[in-house]
């Protein structure tokens, strides 16, 4: 399955840090034999995924659509169709199927959204 990420407020908060249990989050779909794939609708965010040390976990990253979203990825390279996608906006996770997060603003360390991802993404394959 392929499965597709945002960045901003999904994985990331306003001063950068990166939301927790992503590592354990990524490896577990890894382990799963899960494809996993960034995008963004403010740029293809390799410096995201190179300062946190997600390079091995991610396939490529990606321009997210912002509208028209299963019309335009075509035109903003996007040559893998997504079959799960987690967002802290529900347009996205509606148009493809996956998981609104709720939007992760600034440094919490108990925050445990990326594990009810991990159990939605489950759900989801056993449907």
């Amino acid at each position: 399955m392929n499965v597709f990420f945002d960045v901003d407020y999904t994985l990331i908060a306003d001063d950068g840090s990166l939301r927790p249990h992503v590592h354990e989050v990524f490896q577990k779909i890894k382990d799963d034999g899960h494809d996993i794939y960034i995008w963004s609708g403010v740029g293809i965010r390799w410096e995201v995924v190179n300062r946190h040390n997600l390079r091995q976990y991610i396939e490529t990253c990606y321009l997210k659509p912002l509208s028209d979203y299963k019309e335009t990825l075509i035109e903003l390279g996007v040559d893998v169709m997504p079959d799960f996608v987690i967002d802290d906006h529900s347009g996205v996770p509606l148009a493809f199927g996956g998981v609104v997060v709720r939007p992760y603003y600034t440094r919490n360390e108990t925050d445990e959204e990326l594990l009810r991802v991990y159990d939605e993404l489950k759900n989801f394959e056993k449907a």
